[in-house]
Order: structure tokens, then C-alpha cells, then sequence
């Protein structure tokens, strides 16, 4: 690298030591969303446009319950217990994002998960990201419908992250044991998962509000019990 890189790299460093910085938890909404495929992607997306970036697989291991997040993104692979609640790592999120499939089974799961989430811990808002999605729109109107019906029910924002378009090459990338990010630049979910990741650095840090589970029993009795609305 010559000096002029050098100097950029040292200053973008410095710029990024006096950030906050940004930690994010990434929920599957059930199993074979694809969660842990866009919490890798999305580490290593941001990588690419310059951020220091920490990926904890909660998959792999619990890790330290301290995340240290100044001046770089800590992205959680996170995983919740038999309640639905995250764990305590997780729970200091700044975001926390669900992450779905645009099917019914799917999108009823993670209206499922974002209400025990919200009932676990009392949580304001939400990110919710459409993977695989065949259609653009047809994400778009599961995320509006989404957000509608949180705030309507749970009185929950519930924000659009966006969506990854389905791709093959999300497949084949991880037969290489790469991110479609790095093994296949310009296809259609590297493209996608690229705009998330530089979205995701600007989404505001406000107050969560966030608790710790109270107990099932508590739970229960404050439960909506109104059906799913149709989302799709």
C-alpha cells in the first residue's frame, strides 16, 4: 500500500474509533431462513466498505456476555432459548433483526418470534429482512404488512431492512465455504446484501428499552392472542 492508502486507511481508523459504533443481533425467524448466511454476508459486506467488523456465532458457542462495539460493527449470529428471548450479549443490541422467507409457514414464524422478542424484552422496534425473495415487490409488501400489523397489535415499529433477492450463487458460495459477497461480487444477492450493510451503518442508535425476560407465567397473561393477519 502505497503512503497515500496508508494515510487514508490511518484516518478512516481514526474516524471510526470516535464512532459508537453499532452492535446487531440477527434472528432466523425458524430454522433454514438463512440467518446465519446474512449475518456472515453482511460482516463481510461491510468489511468490503471499510468497517471494522466483529461476527459472534452464538451457533458455535456462547460467547463473552461484553461485546466491545466502539468504532466497529459487532454482528451476533444470535440464538434464542425455548422462550424466544435472546441471550444476554444479544439483548444489549442496538438492533435487532429478524430475518424470514417470503412463504406463509415462514412469515407467520417470525410474527411468532417478533412477539415473544417483544414480550421478552420489551422491545420498541424491530428490523425485519425478506431472504430469498423471487420478487422485489412481493418482499416489499410482506415487510409494509409486517409493519403494519406490529404497530397496530404490539405497538411495535417494526422497520424494513430490506431484502436478498434468491440466487444460486448464495449456494454455490457456500460450497466453497465463501460469502457471495466475496466469491461473487456482482450477483444479484451481493448487490443486495452490499446496499443492507452500508444501510445498516446509518440506521439510528435511540434508547431500546430492552429487559430481561420476565417470567413465562407473566408472559402469558399479556399476550395478544389475535390471529396472524394475512401477509402475503
Amino acid at each position: 500500500m502505497n503512503k497515500s492508502g496508508t494515510d487514508q486507511a490511518d484516518g478512516l481508523r481514526r474516524l471510526m474509533a470516535g464512532s459508537p459504533g453499532r452492535l446487531v443481533a440477527v434472528v432466523g425467524s425458524g430454522p433454514g431462513v438463512g440467518a446465519s448466511s446474512v449475518a456472515a454476508n453482511l460482516a463481510a459486506a461491510l468489511a468490503q466498505q471499510g468497517k471494522e467488523v466483529l461476527l459472534l456465532d452464538e451457533r458455535s458457542g456462547a460467547p463473552s456476555s461484553q461485546a466491545r462495539r466502539e468504532g466497529r460493527v459487532v454482528l451476533i449470529d444470535a440464538v434464542l432459548d425455548r422462550d424466544g428471548a435472546l441471550s444476554p450479549l444479544a439483548a444489549q443490541a442496538d438492533h435487532v433483526l429478524v430475518v424470514l422467507q417470503p412463504n406463509a409457514a415462514s412469515i407467520t414464524a417470525a410474527y411468532t418470534c417478533i412477539k415473544r422478542l417483544h414480550y421478552a424484552h420489551a422491545l420498541k422496534r424491530l428490523r425485519v429482512l425478506v431472504n430469498c425473495a423471487t420478487k422485489v415487490s412481493e418482499a416489499q409488501r410482506i415487510l409494509a404488512n409486517l409493519a403494519d400489523t406490529g404497530s397496530r397489535y404490539l405497538a411495535l415499529a417494526l422497520h424494513p431492512a430490506g431484502c436478498v433477492r434468491d440466487d444460486p450463487r448464495l449456494a454455490q458460495a457456500q460450497r466453497l465455504n465463501l460469502t457471495v459477497v466475496d466469491a461473487f461480487q456482482t450477483s444479484p444477492a451481493a448487490i443486495d446484501l452490499r446496499q443492507i450493510a452500508a444501510d445498516l451503518w446509518q440506521w439510528p442508535c435511540g434508547p431500546q428499552a430492552v429487559r430481561q425476560p420476565t417470567p413465562p407465567a407473566i408472559q402469558s397473561s399479556s399476550r395478544n392472542t389475535r390471529p396472524v393477519p394475512a401477509m402475503l
